[in-house]
């Protein structure tokens, strides 16, 4: 009989402990839960945590977090108001504000965000839709760029930002504001919208691609161009410079050889002037180098009888027995003109 009883005991112990173990539950401090008995909503959503009870076995528990949650919403095209066909990526951060209604709209959060991609995705369509396509870029109306002179100077375009109106971050507001009171009927609050990603169109991003090429390769060409006329300047430059020194340099050399042979004529001058004998010896010489420069062993030479050449053959008398031609130059023997031996008489080498 105490057998029987003690394994009653321990039955009815397991019984409690299943029965107790449905019918607590806890409530996380980062979650909210709502009470569901045969599909329908049994009180008020439970948002205190702690420990709390429930019907055992024919209430549910539906738990939902009451973070900040995120939204990462597909790409997709639309137009701008300037007729430009873009890709827009956007992402949001939302929470179930009310967890009732949140639970009757949509049920859950993979629904939440399927609805979620429609409704933001129709705001943000209106909003850029309604807005050039700048407007979607820039933010700061007094933004300045940065200039370069030289490429400015080439094109126009280049370091000047057109004017905006109202800017990206107004058009996010425009979007959160569009969109916050539409995704409120799901018992959800949008707490922000952004823009996470711009792009052309890729069925036109090629051609873009290829008019921003043509025109940097225009500027390139223009640039190369007066690099190529700046380099003609700097090589004719450096050949006038070099010519000019040339000629300075030819008529310095021209003004010492001038010089030189002035110095020289004056100091022959000089040296042959001082006596008649000098002077007559000074004629000779040259008379004697002008043979040597002109007259070949194969050559017929012929002279005038006026010439000075034939003079000094003409009146050349034979040295005498034992004269040497240096003692005639000494005006120590020979007969010939004023004492000088003749061509003839000078000794062959």
């Amino acid at each position: 009989m105490k057998a029987l009883l003690s394994v009653a005991g321990v039955f009815i112990l397991i019984a409690v402990a299943i029965l107790l173990n449905a019918s607590l539950y806890t409530v996380d401090v980062r979650e909210q839960v709502i009470i569901t008995q045969f599909s329908q909503i049994k009180g008020e959503p439970i948002k205190d945590p702690g420990l709390h009870f429930k019907l055992p076995f024919i209430q549910k528990i539906n738990r939902f977090s009451n973070q900040v949650l995120e939204w990462d919403g597909p790409s997709a095209q639309m137009p701008t108001r300037d007729k430009l066909i873009i890709v827009v990526d956007n992402f949001a951060r939302w929470r179930i504000k009310d967890p009732l209604t949140f639970f009757q709209q949509v049920t859950d959060v993979r629904t939440a965000h399927s609805r979620l991609d429609t409704l933001i995705g129709g705001a943000v369509r209106d909003v850029v839709a309604s807005h050039d396509f700048i407007e979607s870029i820039r933010s700061d109306k007094t933004r300045k760029p940065e200039r370069d002179e030289a490429l400015a100077a080439a094109d126009s375009r280049i370091g000047t930002l057109p004017s905006i109106q109202v800017g990206r971050e107004q058009l996010e507001r425009l979007v959160l504001a569009s969109a916050k009171e539409s995704v409120a009927r799901l018992g959800v609050e949008l707490l922000d919208v952004r823009f996470k990603r711009l792009n052309y169109n890729p069925n036109v991003s090629q051609t873009i691609y290829q008019r921003m090429s043509s025109e940097r390769e225009q500027i390139a060409e223009r640039f190369r161009s007066e690099g190529d006329g700046e380099a003609a300047k700097i090589l004719g430059n450096r050949d006038r410079d070099l010519k000019q020194i040339e000629s300075e340099a030819y008529k310095k050399i021209q003004e010492i050889e001038g010089g030189a042979d002035a110095k020289a004529t004056e100091i022959y001058a000089k040296a042959y002037n001082q006596t008649p004998e000098a002077v007559q010896l000074f004629e000779f010489t040259k008379a004697m180098d002008t043979l040597k420069k002109t007259v070949t062993p194969d050559m017929t030479l012929v002279l005038t009888t006026d010439s000075d050449l034939l003079h000094y053959l003409k009146t050349a008398e034979p040295l005498k027995p034992g004269a040497k031609a240096l003692d005639v130059l000494k005006g120590g023997g020979g007969t010939g003109i004023n004492g000088l031996p003749s061509l003839l008489d000078l000794p062959a080498k």
